[in-house]
């Protein structure tokens, strides 16, 4: 049943690639601890005891409570669309509590950090692959969009008219995100030195590899890594721009709504992180101004 529920995700409820492997991932570990310790139980018929000892026994294998939780949500979707079809009276996980996380704040740039590693003079010395480069991080901070996102972005995806450029993000959501005026004009150059460079051959994704071809994930983390090396951040990565895109936005006074809109998050709850980091800059500006401070 598990791949029949893995197709339902797949063609009914447009999971996306990345989305679907976690949940097969998460069903097979659930069914490799029930063939060593319950080899009489088929997955589809685990109770409520048998959930519960897998929770622990990867709770001892050191897994932190952020990943545990989301493979509860795999779990519980697995069940809950097996009671829905009738394969089950009832849902072993319908009482699995999640585990009390700890909060962890999003690393994000320093602005005044950010500024001299997105200097023009950082790239120019590599030509095209100096070019695309600098794309990929204003990219990332100036949009906030994710890794796969910017992968799989296509040229006709900017509105050069319009200042702005559409995103297809999980759940094949789309969004719109607005351009700053110095981004447009390098996608502009970027365009024209791809087309000179491979003679218009190239992949129509925005972002290509040295021999035009669409660029892939540790591509990304690659170019981002160097380019980051000399920040204070402990973890150097695509993820991190978009945590900086979505606190440097905050600083600035934008509307937490507005910012939730632009990120592409469900609720607003995923959002209010940021403003942890924000609230600390204007505690900072508090004490240094207030005069009962």
């Amino acid at each position: 049943m598990t791949e029949v529920f893995l197709r339902y995700l797949q063609y009914e409820k447009r999971y996306s690639p990345h989305t679907l492997t976690s949940y097969k991932n998460d069903l097979e570990q659930l069914s490799t601890f029930m063939a060593e310790q319950y080899p009489d139980t088929p997955v589809e018929e685990a109770n409520h005891a048998i959930l519960r000892d897998w929770i622990i026994s990867l709770s001892d294998k050191g897994l932190n409570e952020n990943s545990i939780n989301r493979k509860l949500v795999t779990v519980r979707s697995f069940f809950k669309f097996l009671l829905k079809r009738g394969e089950i009276r009832k849902n072993p996980a319908a009482r699995l509590t999640n585990l009390k996380a700890k909060k962890r704040l999003p690393h994000f740039v320093r602005e005044s950090d950010l500024k001299p590693l997105l200097e023009e003079n950082q790239f120019e010395e590599e030509g095209f692959a100096g070019l695309r480069d600098r794309l990929v991080m204003e990219m990332l901070y100036g949009t906030g969009m994710r890794l796969s996102e910017l992968i799989n972005l296509d040229e006709k995806s900017i509105d050069f008219s319009g200042g702005q450029v559409k995103v297809l993000g999980k759940r094949n959501k789309e969004r719109i995100i607005p351009l700053p005026h110095s981004l447009i004009e390098l996608i502009k150059f970027y365009l024209s030195s791809k087309n000179e460079t491979f003679k218009g051959n190239a992949a129509c994704y925005l972002i290509v590899t040295n021999k035009g071809e669409k660029s892939y994930p540790m591509m990304i983390n690659r170019i981002v890594k160097k380019y980051l090396r000399a920040s204070s951040v402990d973890k150097k990565s695509p993820h991190i721009l978009r945590h900086t895109y979505a606190t440097h936005l905050l600083e600035k006074g934008a509307d937490l709504n507005a910012v939730k809109d632009l990120l592409g998050h469900q609720s607003l709850a995923a959002t209010q992180v940021y403003t942890h980091n924000s609230l600390g800059k204007l505690k900072k500006v508090f004490d240094q101004a207030h005069p009962k401070s």
